[in-house]
């Protein structure tokens, strides 16, 4: 009786991330059936160097929605990272240097938008919807609209196109980036403050902890992985653009929820961001190999991703929770 107990609880506790995982393994099923070179080596390796800048950039989002909070200038920060890197290319900086303030424009991107959020107390949608539309337009400025190239020989390249032990590069930098965020968000004072922050902020305060400090943190967390990924993309493209990550933030911000964090903050999910944000890239990797049209692509996408979590809330957790 007991052992049916917590396993009812195990199975209550885990229902969004089980459900994702069950729907996962249905579009896996369905594509390896209908598309011949799905389940090829060599398609599999290509959907894991082209999904990691989305999963790096869903780590750190899943920090900052379980705070009850949203970034929607992911996509611009990547945008503006990708356009830097290949002008600071163009004029031989050293790339080294040039990773270096790459990132640092991450922070800048993070600690702005979080200190009007946390300590100003403007709403996130707010700030971040601003955030988006001036960053980007800075790219735009920067670029003038035009594709910079980047030097293929240049040590860069390989973050975006190398391999390790017959891994793609960017697979084993998101690897390490989910392994990193889900240690902290289970396994730290910074992880339980996040949850106990999108639960009841004020009860957080009242402890005694610096809530607006943390909520911080989280922004800048969200503008370093969205400065990695626009690394990633540029050095796998061989060029920067201020047209990068066009749609980004939706990708990143459906990976987190179709995971099954809760967009209204409280609770989050690393595991679950991981299979929602592999759910989008392969529905994507599949209909592509369909010969779908890209003008339908999307919208397939997006009625997929709503009849998931629809599924998700309306049928698998009542049955989990009957059980």
């Amino acid at each position: 009786m007991i052992e049916r107990v917590e396993i009812k609880e195990y199975f209550f506790e885990n229902a969004s991330v089980i459900s994702i995982f069950s729907f996962f393994i249905l579009m896996v099923g369905f594509f390896s059936l209908t598309a011949d070179s799905f389940l090829t080596q060599r398609n599999i390796l290509n959907l894991l160097r082209q999904s990691a800048p989305i999963l790096i950039a869903a780590i750190a989002m899943t920090f900052v929605i379980t705070t009850g909070g949203i970034d929607l200038s992911v996509g611009s920060t990547l945008a503006i990272v990708n356009a830097t890197c290949a002008v600071l290319l163009q004029i031989e900086t050293n790339w080294v240097l040039v990773i270096f303030l790459l990132i640092l424009i991450g922070v800048i991107c993070g600690l702005v938008q979080g200190y009007f959020i946390a300590y100003e107390g403007i709403p996130a949608f707010i700030v971040t919807l601003a955030g988006m539309s001036a960053i980007r337009g800075i790219a735009l400025l920067m670029t003038e609209g035009f594709t910079i190239p980047i030097d293929k020989n240049l040590g860069i390249i390989f973050l975006g196109r190398g391999w390790l032990f017959g891994i793609p590069v960017p697979a084993i930098i998101a690897v390490v980036i989910i392994i990193i965020g889900y240690f902290i968000l289970n396994n730290t004072k910074y992880g339980r403050y996040v949850t106990g922050i999108g639960s009841n902020s004020e009860a957080v305060r009242r402890s005694g902890v610096n809530v607006k400090l943390y909520t911080l943190l989280t922004y800048v967390f969200c503008g370093i992985s969205a400065s990695i990924g626009g690394i990633i993309i540029a050095a796998r493209l061989g060029s920067g653009s201020s047209n990068a990550g066009v749609m980004f933030e939706l990708e990143v911000i459906a990976a987190v929820v179709l995971g099954g964090t809760n967009l209204f903050g409280g609770r989050g999910t690393i595991i679950g961001t991981l299979l929602g944000a592999m759910t989008i890239a392969v529905i994507g990797n599949g209909l592509i190999l369909l010969h779908v049209s890209p003008f339908y692509t999307q919208i397939v996408t997006g009625f997929i991703i709503l009849f998931a979590i629809w599924l998700n809330r309306r049928y698998f957790q009542k049955t989990i929770k009957t059980l």
